[in-house]
């Protein structure tokens, strides 16, 4: 294999461990389970949601030299900092990284050793976390080359044996919406927000790997995206019929992690925790490293480096640990109604930021977000039993798409809108 191909398997390696975390592990079994016959339509919706969505956006963070404010800056400069900044604190030390050690724990850890104390064990994860975050150029290579193959000998051998000796019958859906609940449970995995802030690594790495041309970064980010997006395809699939073969045997208010637990006991055994143990560890470690490198990468840069990458690392590490001993479920509960709002506006503006050369009008950016930003404050009032009818009407809203046609509307007519003088000078700036 001849270096260029090495490194685009090496990046997209750590590519898919850095998406391949805690809510990859807890998300598809349990789609499966409450989902059962109609499992591959759920999937679906998930694939959608998860992969699809982050190939998109590790497309457009290449193209933008992986800053992540520049996919946002034609919709205004103040809004960039803000949906930037929302972006990275989500996926960072408010509910990403904080879930990765809490999955860690009750997953790997409790089943096996069930008096550990959970603060002891956050200290010695985000020791190793910050211990292999420390240095940015290193995190890349250190992920795809040891942590991914072990990660995924680890999840082919849970998945082939439970293809080959089925758990149980699968039952018929419990569930109406199987399509859109697939969405949703994709939107869960954070891997979308993920992709746009991991783009800072993973250019990072090509650079130092010696590749400074745009399109050269561009072409190995698409080829390496491509190789991670086939093995999340391969192993999401494996994992969501996984859950659909327990269909009779669970009730669907089985906790996420009781429940992929559970399901490789019954494979394995006894030495199944311990394999789903080293999953775990493995999986939710790279996704930790990856997100935390990125976190400090980026307000690094934001503050001109008046902030050191590892201070803010330390930082990052430090939070982490505190809201990781909420545990895994307060830590999921507490994360929908905030990805419920910065999910439209991060896929409108990663399409449109793919679209950009076509788009003239920065009108159409600022229209199209701040409509898609109106829209999720509406489901978020939703979300916390205010009634608000119009959302539940709107087309594609069985979907979760219901700021789909909004945003198109709007955006044809900022399309029409014209910029004025000091607009103008401003969007030169931006793409300057």
């Amino acid at each position: 294999m001849n270096k260029l191909n090495k490194d685009i398997v090496v990046v997209g390696f750590a590519l898919f461990a850095m998406f391949f975390g805690a809510g990859n592990l807890l998300f598809p079994p349990f789609l499966g389970l409450i989902t059962g016959q109609n499992w591959s339509i759920a999937f679906s919706g998930f694939i959608l949601a998860d992969v699809g969505l982050s190939l998109l956006a590790i497309i457009a963070i290449a193209k933008c030299g992986g800053e992540v404010s520049k996919i946002f800056s034609r919709a205004g400069h103040k809004l960039s900092i803000a949906l930037s900044c929302a972006i990275m604190i989500c996926i960072g030390p408010l509910l990403a990284i904080p879930r990765t050690a809490a999955t860690t724990f009750e997953m790997g850890i409790q089943p096996i050793f069930s008096g550990f104390n959970s603060v002891v064990f956050s200290i010695i994860f985000f020791g190793i976390t910050l211990l292999l975050t420390i240095k940015p150029s290193k995190v890349v290579d250190i992920i795809g080359s040891y942590l991914t193959p072990a990660l995924l000998i680890a999840l082919l051998v849970l998945i082939v044996m439970g293809i080959v000796h089925p758990l149980g019958s699968v039952e018929p859906s419990r569930i109406d919406n199987v399509f859109s609940t697939g969405i949703s449970q994709g939107y869960q995995t954070l891997d979308a927000l993920g992709a746009v802030s991991l783009g800072a690594v993973i250019i990072t790495s090509i650079a130092n790997k010696g590749y400074t041309k745009r399109e050269e970064q561009i072409s190995i980010t698409f080829k390496a995206g491509l190789v991670a997006v086939v093995g999340l395809f391969v192993v999401y699939g494996g994992l969501t019929y996984l859950g659909a073969t327990v269909s009779t045997m669970f009730d669907s208010n089985i906790s996420q992690a009781t429940l992929i637990v559970s399901i490789t006991e019954m494979i394995l055994g006894f030495p199944g925790k311990v394999i789903l143990g080293i999953i775990v560890a493995l999986a939710c470690l790279t996704t930790a490293i990856g997100l935390t490198s990125a976190t400090g990468q980026y307000f690094a840069k934001l503050s001109n480096n008046k902030i050191k990458y590892e201070t803010i690392v330390i930082v990052v590490c430090l939070f982490s640990l505190v809201v990781s001993n909420f545990g895994v479920s307060t830590i999921i509960q507490f994360s929908a109604p905030i990805l419920t709002f910065v999910y439209p506006p991060t896929i409108v503006l990663v399409i449109f930021t793919l679209l950009g050369e076509k788009i003239k009008n920065d009108n159409v950016f600022k229209f199209a977000t701040y409509t898609a930003l109106f829209i999720s404050v509406l489901n978020i009032m939703e979300h916390f039993g205010i009634n608000v009818p119009v959302i539940n009407n709107l087309p594609l809203a069985s979907l979760g798409f219901n700021w789909v046609v909004p945003v198109i509307v709007t955006s044809i007519i900022g399309h029409f809108v014209k910029l004025n003088d000091n607009q103008q000078s401003d969007s030169r700036k931006i793409t300057a």
